[in-house]
């Protein structure tokens, strides 16, 4: 996925001048300190947020019980893709999980710019292809990947930063009990 990263990077890097000083002053950099939420559920998701230092992590409550659906590293993008797009309040939350700084695109303001630049509608595509592919992907791996491996590959995407995950936040992820994570940390 870090190729389709790539694309957009360089897609951004194209965009004529007037166009790229509007994404630009849509784009604010915000931080957050660990446990600040970036979105609640309930709430209508009204921005997107790339990451840009920190980890992150989505999840819903279902009887009270945390799951989590997306940890975030560096040039992830993150938001609850229903609200966004529906404008409808999400059941989704996004916290951060460590101290966090994030990059914030309006989607109003997006919307319009997309209105006044058409080539803000392709890098719009792009996302949305890049969010669909992540998607696909973590479906496949979650069917075809033992437990393992999942956490293996976690491991191996940013080692420095798995360590700073709680490990009921990593578990849930993961799809496994805690027991099961700890068996497989203490083989490793």
């Amino acid at each position: 996925m870090k190729d389709y990263v790539r694309v957009i990077e360089d897609y951004i890097k194209s965009l004529d001048s007037e166009a790229a000083q509007a994404l630009h002053e849509m784009s604010k950099v915000r931080s957050y300190k660990k446990g600040d939420f970036l979105l609640r559920e309930g709430q209508v998701c009204r921005e997107s947020f790339l990451f840009i230092s920190g980890i992150g992590r989505k999840y819903f409550l279902d009887d009270g019980k945390e799951h989590t659906t997306d940890i975030y590293f560096r040039d992830d993008l993150a938001l609850s893709f229903r609200s966004y797009t529906l404008q409808e309040p999400g059941t989704e939350y996004i916290q951060a999980i460590s101290d966090v700084t994030v990059s914030v695109t309006d989607r109003v303001a997006f919307d319009q710019a997309k209105g006044q630049y058409p080539s803000l509608v392709k890098l719009d595509l792009l996302l949305v292809e890049y969010y669909a592919l992540t998607l696909e992907q973590k479906w496949f791996k979650s069917k075809t990947l033992s437990a393992t491996e999942r956490y293996l590959e976690v491991l191996e995407r940013n080692p420095a930063y798995v360590q700073q995950i709680p490990l009921t936040i990593l578990a849930s992820f993961l799809g496994i009990s805690l027991e099961t994570l700890s068996r497989i940390r203490a083989k490793i």
